[in-house]
């Protein structure tokens, strides 16, 4: 079964705070796009230091998103890019792509 993404960390950041809210998931969906297009643009030229470096900063964005498998997919990943190993890649493709679907809603 596949995690569904979610913002209840979010509002229990957020509170009553409906701006704070917002800022929070207008910064996500700012960021991630640029992010996943980043992540393509360095896994496609091999270089998986800097894969690993972005995969690192959308791991926590799953976090965020109550994607707890996904979080821990992405932790694994970023060790196994670090040693040139992309077995993860569909796996976290799939991921990238859900949370895509699931902000464009936001």
């Amino acid at each position: 079964m596949q995690e569904t993404p979610n913002i209840n960390y979010i509002n229990e950041l957020a509170g009553d705070d409906e701006a704070f809210k917002a800022k929070f998931i207008a910064i996500i969906k700012k960021e991630f796009p640029q992010e996943k297009q980043e992540y393509i643009s360095y896994y496609t030229k091999r270089n998986y230091i800097n894969t690993a470096a972005v995969v690192h900063k959308l791991k926590h964005k799953f976090n965020v998103l109550g994607l707890q498998q996904g979080y821990r997919l992405a932790v694994t990943y970023e060790e196994e890019l670090l040693e040139e190993n992309t077995n993860l890649h569909a796996s976290f493709l799939n991921v990238l792509e859900t949370i895509e679907v699931y902000i464009k809603d936001l």
